[in-house]
């Protein structure tokens, strides 16, 4: 239960899949389907207003207010970066010289709780519904809101037991990280604090800018996605009534976007991004997944999926709980840690849309545990891995469907009160606008 983490030289798994010429032409047809995408735009737009240029209204619109961002995020970062490390300081400095250490720890750990909920807590969410942020400004805030809390605690978390253990000989100052390895900790892609990590020798600038260029395919790859299969589905007319029918008809055209999405996702920020920042500050762990897509069970497509936050949720919630009950309820510490994990999701996608739906909430806590549970390692045969695709495909339809009706409903169907069971049921469930 004490071994961590540990830190190795090895690079991801598409990069080392796309050396094979067969895996390489599956990549070039996603940039096939990207231009098809972009010339049936051009295609469309010509007929209808008979002019041959893209318009990015869409992201124009869901990037708004960036300077407003930058300025919320700069506030984190400063905070994230002074704070936790001079209160560690603080407090590794007075621990073993006096002898009320609970005191002092409980202190120390009163005001830096509230520091955090009211820096890390309360002002994001103040700056993302005072300002009105759009769809993807609100993703930024929010999502390194959750990113600096994980750092910070897991920077705690790693060092404070250690200041505990190791006292000081007499006339000597106790040990503390340095300063710049916990600033390369708020930028290298783990959440895992470990004072040096392995590097790399060198940044491969070729690397840098192809990983850039992915990034930003994927941008626009999501756009084309959403303008043109989910808008024209879900933007509310009056040709057909909203029923039983249409509403599982509108479920399964949106499993080609929703898995499209998935996978954009994944490739974008798991593989493009993280590697991007690990190639920047060359390190070399580059494990940020492993091959979910080959799973037979969901036990496993949640451990390898998200290699990154998996670490962080089995080190700091899985197993502190373990040692907390004596290793005496692991199904308790499997749930309690699937239910915080799918809280955190909803809360994301809560203040990214601006509205409560739980939808992923219901699909990760409660059919995801379960499937957790029912299809465990101890499913091998390749049918696992077809009935897993499957629940995925459906899953991402259910979301993509839901999500859209109801962004739809919020803006055709305004609240007309504050209450607070107005505010989180879903608009959906009674506006009578026509899909």
């Amino acid at each position: 239960m004490d071994s961590g983490k540990v830190f190795l030289d090895r690079p991801s798994l598409l990069d080392e899949l796309f050396e094979i010429s067969h895996i390489r032409t599956i990549y070039h047809m996603f940039i096939a389907v990207l231009l098809i995408f972009c010339l049936s735009t051009l295609a469309v737009d010509y007929i209808d207003q008979g002019r041959l240029v893209l318009e990015f209204d869409l992201l124009f619109y869901a990037f708004g207010k960036l300077g407003t961002v930058t300025l919320a995020w700069f506030v984190m970062f400063a905070y994230t970066l002074f704070v936790p490390y001079c209160s560690l300081v603080l407090w590794g400095s007075l621990y073993h010289r006096i002898p009320s250490k609970l005191g002092l720890s409980l202190g120390m750990g009163f005001v830096l709780s509230a520091a955090q909920f009211y820096v890390l807590g309360h002002f994001p969410i103040h700056v993302v519904v005072q300002n009105q942020l759009p769809p993807a400004s609100r993703f930024i805030v929010i999502l390194e809101q959750i990113r600096f809390l994980m750092k910070s605690y897991s920077f705690m978390r790693e060092t404070a037991p250690v200041i505990m253990k190791n006292q000081p000989k007499e006339g000597e100052s106790p040990r503390f990280p340095t300063f710049s390895s916990y600033l390369y900790f708020l930028f290298c892609p783990t959440l895992i604090y470990r004072e040096s990590y392995p590097r790399n020798t060198h940044i491969r600038w070729k690397y840098v800018g192809v990983t850039l260029g992915m990034i930003l395919g994927c941008l626009f790859y999501g756009y084309f996605i959403l303008v043109r299969l989910c808008i024209p589905v879900f933007r509310p007319s009056n040709s057909q009534p909203l029923s039983k029918r249409t509403m599982v008809l509108a479920v399964f055209h949106s499993i080609l976007p929703g898995i499209m999405l998935l996978l954009l996702c994944f490739f974008a920020f798991l593989h493009c991004w993280l590697n991007l920042f690990g190639e920047l500050l060359r390190f070399a762990d580059r494990m940020f997944y492993k091959d979910w897509w080959n799973s037979t069970s969901f036990a496993n497509y949640y451990r390898t999926w998200n290699v990154v936050v998996h670490d962080w949720l089995y080190y700091y919630g899985y197993r502190d709980f373990l040692r907390l009950s004596k290793r005496k309820c692991r199904t308790a510490a499997m749930l309690s840690v699937f239910i915080v994990s799918a809280a955190v999701h909803e809360y994301a996608m809560t203040m990214c849309f601006g509205f409560f739906y739980p939808v992923m909430f219901s699909l990760f806590a409660v059919l995801g545990a379960v499937f957790n549970f029912t299809m465990n390692d101890n499913r091998q045969s390749p049918v696992w891995n077809v009935i897993m695709w499957a629940f995925l495909f459906l899953g991402q339809g259910v979301q993509v469907c839901l999500y859209c009706q109801e962004w739809y409903a919020q803006i055709h169907c305004p609240r007309t009160g504050n209450s607070f069971l107005e505010m989180v049921t879903p608009r959906s469930w009674s506006c009578s606008y026509q899909t």
